[in-house]
């Protein structure tokens, strides 16, 4: 019997344990090279906009340093009340978006480019979250319990966070946490990947 033919080489252009973590679900082979982007957004982009060229250009910054593999680039964003939230870094940051969040509906953008020498596949994952209204001493009981300070709108829908919710709409759950594998999937197999 001949032996099936291997997938092709993957590179998930992250540092975060988070993607990492999703992408090992699908069980197929991958190193994480953290891809440096400067991720300030441009004067006039939006959050979709933001989020598609972040997730190309990660892709991008290491793909000519690895012209046999497939490098995955993620990126994710939202905005509220005119301002795009990104990783707050610091509990007083975490505070302010989360304030920000309180009783709102927000769309939360999660992007996904899987590019090879000129080759390049993209999605886009949109997850809308309705807050219930968060007053401060929710906020600082949440980020006493789970300081989500790696995380975009600062917190974790898969852990504590989800509590913070009164709604959640989404094609993929797993696109709020930072990589929607239905739709990476479907790159990945469009790519000659063997997922089942």
């Amino acid at each position: 019997m001949a032996n099936p033919v291997a997938n092709p080489i993957l590179i998930l252009a992250s540092g975060s344990r988070y993607r990492a973590e999703l992408l090992g679900r699908l069980q197929i082979a991958f190193r994480a090279l953290p891809s440096q982007v400067d991720e300030t957004p441009q004067p006039g982009e939006n959050p979709r906009e933001l989020t598609q060229r972040l997730a190309v250009a990660k892709a991008r910054a290491l793909a000519q340093a690895h012209p046999q593999a497939w490098i995955l680039g993620s990126d994710q964003s939202a905005a509220a009340q005119g301002r795009i939230l990104g990783k707050p870094g610091t509990l007083e940051r975490a505070r302010e978006q989360l304030r920000l969040l309180s009783g709102q509906t927000v769309e939360f953008l999660t992007a996904v480019a899987l590019v090879q020498g000129t080759r390049l596949l993209q999605a886009l994952d949109v997850t809308t979250v309705r807050f219930r209204r968060l007053d401060e001493t929710t906020i600082e009981r949440y980020l006493a319990a789970e300081p989500a300070l790696d995380c975009a709108g600062s917190f974790k829908c898969e852990g504590l966070g989800i509590s913070l919710f009164e709604e959640m709409r989404s094609n993929d759950p797993t696109g709020l946490i930072g990589l929607p594998l239905i739709r990476t999937a479907a790159l990945l197999r469009e790519a000659g990947f063997r997922i089942p």
